[in-house]
């Protein structure tokens, strides 16, 4: 699993992105933390070092990465070695699963939001956080891929592409907030977080049937 192996090496480099670019990283958190429900039973997809389930309140994570996980497990959450393609969960059994980052590194999108939606109940939220491709910093990323490892196989989206296989997996009322207008590395101080998408390049749904 190529997608895997850079988490896997440089989870030191991964860590270490959050601690030089802190501002960009409570941007987002900031923004998801208007979606994400402070209460009910959550799950992280692709929760990596739970850098968004810890503070976010999400008590479980599922992730290919070993190595990832031994730093969720030092954070506090219930962790599973998995893919989200293939959840090990019983159908109904959260009410709110979150997915930052991650879609762009899964195999297949729509088997993944089939999965998140057998695994929500029915009044369940599905959140999804990502760098739109079409924005500033996703044109950036993509023209950069090669130069980095994690995101050298990565497939960016946009969120139109998004919503449709939102809709195509069941899903019928969106919410999105947006944050992140300049390159990581020159963002000094919290960036605004707003509602919608098209100016900010990390954007936040939330999905709910």
């Amino acid at each position: 699993m190529p997608k895997v192996a850079p988490f896997e090496e440089h989870t030191d480099r991964y860590e270490g992105w959050f601690e030089a670019h802190d501002d960009a990283y409570r941007s987002e958190l900031v923004a998801l933390e208007r979606l994400v429900p402070s209460t009910g039973r959550g799950i992280e997809i692709g929760v990596g070092s739970a850098r968004f389930a810890e503070p976010l309140g999400l008590g479980v994570g599922i992730d290919p990465a070993e190595a990832m996980l031994e730093y969720a497990r030092e954070r506090g959450v219930d962790v599973v070695r998995g893919v989200a393609e293939h959840l090990p969960f019983a159908d109904d059994a959260f009410d709110t699963a979150l997915i930052v980052t991650t879609i762009c590194f899964v195999d297949d999108i729509p088997r993944t939001l089939s999965e998140a939606d057998r695994i929500l109940d029915p009044s369940g939220r599905l959140v999804i956080g990502y760098i739109d491709k079409n924005s500033p910093v996703g044109e950036i990323y993509q023209e950069k891929k090669d130069e980095n490892p994690f995101y050298r196989d990565a497939v960016f989206v946009s969120t139109e592409e998004l919503v449709d296989a939102l809709e195509a997996a069941g899903f019928t009322d969106f919410e999105f907030v947006q944050t992140i207008y300049d390159w990581p590395g020159e963002i000094d101080g919290l960036e605004p977080i707003e509602e919608g998408y098209g100016d900010g390049s990390f954007v936040g749904i939330k999905a709910t049937r």
